[in-house]
């Protein structure tokens, strides 16, 4: 498949969208992090963890597991591959790292939930629900979400052996035959 093949660019499009997704529910994360940390109105808190509990496996974790598969199905069907230029790898590393930091959030989502969900809630619970973790969580994915999209723009020079031996096989002319 070539990379401006409309089954390219529908991938690409697909991807461009589940990732900018992700980029906009962890803004809204954060957002909510702050108001769960600052707010006064005790309801507005048990609403948002709530919300945010069940946006974590309704919304989050599939537009993150989306971004991972389209980025490696589009990085196997263009010329950058998969394992030829670091900027790849350092990009599914981001991917992944974030990913897998999101799921693993998933069980204290369901904490702050679960206290959010009780009938009267004590001193002490609601001090764990103004926690800044939310907020940290959301700002660190924030940074790794950012960090991917840069080295997609600026594609930062740097290949593999791997990539070397690729583009040398290439250029030999029995390869072009």
């Amino acid at each position: 498949m070539r990379a401006s093949s409309p089954a390219c660019k529908a991938l690409l499009t697909v991807h461009v969208l589940v990732s900018v997704g992700w980029v906009g529910v962890v803004l809204v994360y954060l957002a909510l992090g702050v108001t769960v940390m600052t707010g006064e109105d005790t309801v507005l808190l048990r609403a948002a963890y709530v919300a945010m509990d069940w946006a974590a496996w309704g919304v989050l974790v599939p537009l993150a597991a989306a971004t991972l598969v389209t980025g490696v199905a589009q990085s196997l069907v263009t010329k950058w591959g998969l394992l030829r230029h670091y900027w790849v790898i350092f990009k599914l590393a981001v991917t992944v790292l974030a990913t897998g930091v999101l799921v693993t959030y998933t069980s204290t989502l369901d904490a702050f939930a679960d206290v959010a969900t009780l009938e009267t809630i004590t001193p002490d619970e609601l001090q764990f629900l103004r926690s800044a973790s939310v907020v940290v969580h959301a700002t660190g994915a924030l940074i790794l979400l950012v960090s991917a999209t840069a080295l997609a723009v600026y594609k930062p020079a740097g290949l593999t052996r791997r990539g070397y031996r690729h583009r040398q096989r290439a250029r030999t002319p029995a390869a072009r035959a």
